[in-house]
């Protein structure tokens, strides 16, 4: 266990000075992220979809949550056990979301917009259900200690499935906020995808948020299970802080603005200047967040309030370029940046990302970043970011990649219990609780499975490595430390490499123009009912807008878990996969195309945009 819209693009290309390696050969950042993402599927937990990429894992958990009445089936195993630990995961599709809103257009252009949203899905569908009142939030299955004394696989579990909650007698604002940071970053995310999912998660997100604003209390000290292994050593003031930053973002409600403003003091979020982003310590992403609204002109009449989280911001990013007088983020000799030995590849993909993020910004504002060591400009603090990366996937002392499967030289003995178990499709005999250990744990072989997209541990503070399974503080995968690295990885896949050996000063690329957001907006409407041979049945309009500033002249549309007929688009030869209807051969902006379908019972079908052209 590890212990763990507001800005618009700039409209014309900038050239500056990169900081990175002309020499360096260029590296597979879409290949990277798609396994980034593949790693997420081999973490769910309950009934797996028949169509997956990762055929080793079968179902599992599925009776998660039975004992204490409610379903909690489904969600993300958390690395290398089984526990499922709310507040990590929490974090996790907060990061993975903050990742699409982002770089949306580039993760089209990887082909892995759709595999990410159902990355998010997969998690805030779980937090639905354990949301079972305003007031209540079941946080935890699992038991740590118990599962850790097995080394089985998921489908053979027979540890306990204890879960536990907190209510207003028992409160958890840590876990509670970050849930309802989770929602809210995910609303915004699925808006133009599915507008009623949208709706639901903010609902649950608001009602999360107030819940932990209005019972305050460290969620470790209410559930001592998850202190061991996840404790809040920073205090729930900035997860409250981090839920509102995230409702206004979703909102646009300045209520959330202003509870941000008049408690950034009390709560820390001004006065904290901090060298760590991670799950259990939001500082860094609210103050790089909050700096975006200034960067992009806006603020207002809380202008000056947002000039400090923006200065704690920069405090950030110049302690991790190593440009912050002295008092930067440690490095080891090869040039990773090194917050902890245990799991300190965590720190890595989180400030990659946050770096990437703020390079952005900073492009898109024209403006540069003044650190105590000297002006910075955008491109330098990408470069920076890409250090990370490029350390990540090999290049490095040891020349190993630190994500499973990327690669010719990868950990092999993972720590982590189905990577190294035989797949039950390759052996249906229960492994018992001890006979892993025995048989798989203590082996010497290699993994059966590739766990692809894993992020182990890493190195130590000299770039040393053991390759051992029972290296768990550097062999061991999370999804805190994947989630983050999957939108920085998506981002490089779209900035140009160097042009050649000897040139220091490719091209920075501005990020993609995400005003407006995705290229079509759908808004889902249920306009009629009824009831058949005791089925019942539902009439969906679905209204298409092209939000992307340009006409249309071609869409393809992934439709999911279609159970009738539709309207007003026309199939293609492949699965699930729509175009214009014949009578339509341009979209203008702003124009609408409807779309309706017949569902039988159940929730409305997921549209989405797979591929599009402008002209």
């Amino acid at each position: 266990m590890a212990r763990l819209t507001t800005a618009s693009a700039a409209a014309v290309a900038l050239l500056l000075l990169a900081a990175s390696s002309a020499s360096a050969s260029p590296m597979d950042y879409g290949g990277a992220f798609d396994k980034c993402l593949q790693f997420f599927e081999a973490q769910r937990s309950g009934k797996l979809p028949a169509e997956r990429a990762v055929k080793w894992r079968g179902d599992s958990g599925l009776t998660d949550g039975y004992l204490q009445g409610v379903d909690l089936v489904g969600g993300y195993y958390d690395a290398g056990d089984h526990v499922k630990f709310g507040f990590p995961m929490a974090y996790a599709v907060t990061m993975l979301s903050w990742g699409v809103l982002e770089f949306e257009k580039e993760m089209v252009a990887a082909d892995d917009l759709n595999r990410a949203l159902d990355a998010i899905r997969w998690g805030t569908n779980y937090f639905l259900k354990a949301h079972t009142e305003p007031n209540v939030l079941w946080v935890q299955v699992g038991d740590g200690d118990s599962d850790h004394l097995c080394w089985e696989r998921a489908e053979d579990m027979s540890t306990p499935r204890t879960a536990f909650k907190i209510d207003a007698s028992h409160p958890g604002s840590e876990v509670a906020g970050e849930t309802a940071a989770a929602l809210a970053a995910a609303s915004k995310a699925f808006r133009h995808y599915d507008s009623m999912y949208a709706d639901l998660l903010l609902m649950h997100a608001k009602q999360l948020f107030s819940f932990a604003d209005t019972f305050r209390g460290r969620y470790d000290d209410s559930l001592q299970c998850a202190k061991k292994f996840y404790p809040s050593a920073s205090g729930y003031q900035d997860e409250l802080l981090w839920a509102a930053v995230w409702l206004y973002e979703a909102t646009g409600d300045e209520t959330y603005l202003d509870y941000v403003v008049r408690n950034g003091e009390y709560l820390g979020g001004t006065g904290w200047a901090v060298r760590e982003f991670s799950w259990d310590n939001k500082y860094a992403g609210i103050q790089v967040l909050l700096s975006k609204v200034l960067l992009a002109g806006g603020g207002g009449d809380y202008a000056d309030t947002l000039k400090q989280f923006q200065a704690k911001a920069e405090f950030f990013v110049c302690a991790c370029i190593q440009k912050n007088g002295g008092n930067n983020v440690k490095t080891t000799p090869g040039g990773l940046l090194y917050v902890a030995d245990w799991n300190n590849m965590q720190y890595v993909s989180s400030a990659s990302f946050l770096l990437t993020v703020f390079a952005d910004y900073l492009a898109e504002s024209g403006d540069t970043l003044k650190c105590p060591d000297g002006e910075v400009k955008p491109a330098e603090i990408l470069a920076f970011a890409r250090s990370q990366a490029d350390y990540v996937l090999g290049k490095n002392p040891l020349s190993m990649s630190y994500m499973v499967g990327h690669g010719d030289k990868f950990p092999s003995h993972v720590h982590h219990r189905g990577a190294s178990i035989p797949s039950v499709y390759a052996v249906n005999d229960t492994v018992g609780c001890m006979d892993g250990f025995d048989a798989y744990y203590n082996s010497p072989g290699a993994d059966p499975n590739v766990l692809h997209g894993a992020l182990v541990g890493g190195p130590d503070c000299n770039d040393g490595f053991l390759d051992d399974r029972s290296n768990y503080q550097r062999a061991e995968p999370t999804l805190v430390a994947a989630a983050p690295m999957c939108g920085v990885l998506a981002r490089l896949a779209a900035e140009p490499a160097s042009s050649g050996a000897g040139d220091s000063t490719p091209g920075y690329q501005p990020p993609a123009s995400h005003e407006g957001g995705a290229p079509l907006e759908f808004v889902h409407t249920v306009t009629n009912s009824w009831m058949t041979n005791g089925v019942e049945y539902y009439r969906h309009a679905v209204t298409a807008k092209n939000t992307c500033g340009q006409p249309i002249t071609y869409v393809k549309l992934h439709i999911k878990e279609l159970t009738g007929a539709i309207y007003g688009v026309s199939a293609t030869q492949a699965k699930e996969m729509y175009e214009f209807p014949s009578w339509v051969s341009r979209l203008e902006a702003g124009d609408k195309l409807n779309i309706v379908y017949i569902q039988e019972g159940g929730p409305p079908a997921k549209i989405s945009v797979v591929d599009y052209k402008t002209g």
